[in-house]
């Protein structure tokens, strides 16, 4: 078996994070759809985005594609460097099934970050200052990322192991 150093479990939970985050991403776009049209305004991402830029005094004014890649960018790093932190952590989680362990652990990220930061830096974003239906749409989401992130960090796990063992079928393209 392969040994499970730290730098291989972060770099497994962070490809596994960014894969998740595009799932979550479909998933809030469509959900948002289902939004009263009065709650349709921007995804947490952009608004996270919006709000910091408007604090740090950005001078320049981003065209809406660029304003765009730039909440992208932004939430798919996020999605990585969570899924690195869960990569690492992985291992004493085992002993739950990955869609569970991954799911309860979308829920800690969404209540340290909308009850957490968010809040703590009195953002708009933040689940205190959100309808109950956007609050549903984000908890939701972050229930479909930690789901996905479990079931591929296991997956690219034991795929490693069976492909160290020699156990991995080869296959003829």
């Amino acid at each position: 078996m392969l040994k499970d150093s730290l730098l291989p479990r972060v770099v497994r939970g962070g490809i596994a994070g960014g894969l998740a985050t595009v799932g979550m991403t479909a998933a809030m776009l469509l959900m948002h759809r289902c939004l009263p049209a009065r709650q349709r305004y921007g995804l947490p991402p952009e608004l996270i985005v919006d709000e910091t830029l408007e604090r740090v005094g950005l001078e320049q004014p981003l065209t809406q594609p660029q304003f765009e890649a730039l909440a992208m960018l932004a939430h798919h790093g996020f999605g990585v460097s969570m899924g690195a932190v869960y990569g690492v952590l992985e291992p004493q989680l085992r002993a739950t099934r990955p869609v569970v362990s991954g799911s309860s652990y979308g829920l800690l990220v969404w209540a340290l970050s909308y009850l957490g930061w968010l809040s703590a830096l009195e953002m708009e974003a933040s689940a205190t200052k959100e309808p109950h239906q956007r609050n549903a749409l984000t908890i939701a989401s972050h229930v479909i990322w930690g789901a996905s992130l479990g079931a591929l960090t296991a997956a690219v796990r034991n795929a490693e192991t069976q492909y160290a063992c020699g156990t991995a079928r080869r296959k003829n393209w």
